[in-house]
């Protein structure tokens, strides 16, 4: 029936190949953010993974990783087909990454539906989520539109792009009513200042840019071929081959490096003129940082919030991350405020929560560094 995806033929692309810096120590080029435990007991892939199984079957969850990480990757998710997991050459952004994966699912279906994830989500409210995929999924296949999920703001964040929704759409001729709310995607605002963003909180018109994506094979196809001509004459040269994962690696290899390093939002998003909101009214967390933690874990009454064995005096709103495997102490702190405390088998990192975004800075400095290379 059109307009009602038989789930053999929805696909999940989940991307999992960046760095997460701003989660050293714990995060390390070989395991970055995606593929570490921080909250619960299954990595941030792993959850991601978990999350979309009562709607795709596993044979269609394809991850897009990179060299460096493929190893983990296949060690956390084994019952995984070994020609799902995709390693990119080099890091190119997320256009190429997105081409990469239509290729690849365009050559098992070419009226395949597909989601774009991200694998690093903190997503608690896992029903509400799949409803919204679910719909999601359903409305992009019965015709040429590109949805993507807009999460409700709860705040004025500074640190998200912005979706500028437009009208509610009606429900499609002959199809059921869908529990979800879609309106027309009006335009993509780029992150805004405080103020900008208070603007956006109040008006009720705008959603979160949470990088979720769902198209046909057809619809992003189509979309690369209107709006970046290259990327289409890529994705035909992959599709030849992507089901022979030799010969797509040695095309990647040789042809990657000199693909346009470009998001998929400045690529396709904002050109796109069928670009759709999905309502996103389900709680969810993009966890950029240690700081962005503390919103998962409990404080205590002078709101430090500890993983790990903690005890002070007079120390108030700080995290403690403890992350060794072996030897466990505790970590006993007096009159430390506001501080980020994280301390794994090789290092310790202490920093004040104000300068969290710096971490990334740190992390070059070390890179740079013989004496400390290691330890990224």
């Amino acid at each position: 029936m059109r307009g009602k995806t038989d789930t053999n033929n929805r696909y999940v692309i989940i991307m999992a190949g960046g760095k997460g810096e701003r989660f050293w120590p714990v995060s390390r080029q070989k395991t970055p953010k995606q593929l570490i435990t921080l909250l619960g007991k299954r990595s941030f892939l792993q959850q991601a993974v978990d999350r979309v199984l009562p709607l795709v079957p596993l044979k269609n969850i394809i991850i897009i990783t990179n060299e460096v990480q493929a190893p983990t990757v296949r060690k956390q998710l084994p019952k995984l087909p070994k020609e799902n997991i995709i390693a990119e050459p080099c890091g190119r952004d997320t256009c190429a990454a997105v081409t990469l994966g239509a290729a690849i699912v365009g050559a098992r279906s070419t009226t395949a539906v597909m989601a774009v994830l991200p694998a690093d989500h903190v997503i608690p409210e896992e029903k509400k989520f799949q409803q919204v995929l679910s719909d999601a999924f359903n409305l992009a296949a019965r015709g040429q539109v590109i949805v993507t999920i807009g999460i409700k703001p709860t705040e004025a964040a500074t640190g998200y792009g912005y979706i500028h929704t437009g009208a509610a759409l009606p429900t499609p001729e002959g199809a059921k009513p869908s529990k979800t709310t879609f309106y027309k995607a009006e335009r993509f605002v780029e992150k805004p200042d405080y103020d900008r963003a208070v603007e956006y909180l109040n008006s009720g018109q705008y959603r979160w840019n949470a990088g979720m994506f769902i198209w046909s094979f057809v619809t992003v196809t189509e979309g690369l071929q209107k709006h970046q001509p290259e990327m289409y004459e890529a994705c035909q040269r992959w599709f030849k081959v992507a089901n022979n994962p030799a010969k797509l690696k040695r095309v990647l290899e040789k042809e990657y490096p000199n693909i346009k390093k470009i998001s998929i939002d400045f690529a396709l998003m904002e050109h796109a003129q069928n670009v759709v909101v999905a309502d996103g009214s389900f709680e969810w967390d993009d966890l950029g940082s240690w700081t962005a933690l503390a919103r998962h874990l409990k404080p205590d009454a002078e709101g430090n919030c500890a993983v790990g064995d903690f005890i002070h005096v007079d120390a108030a709103r700080n995290i403690i991350f403890d992350a060794r495997t072996k030897n466990r102490t505790p970590i006993a702190v007096v009159g430390l405020r506001d501080s980020i405390l994280v301390q794994t088998d090789d290092a310790i990192l202490l920093a004040h929560k104000s300068q969290a975004q710096k971490i990334k800075e740190l992390v070059v400095k070390l890179t740079n560094d013989k004496a400390y290379k290691k330890l990224v």
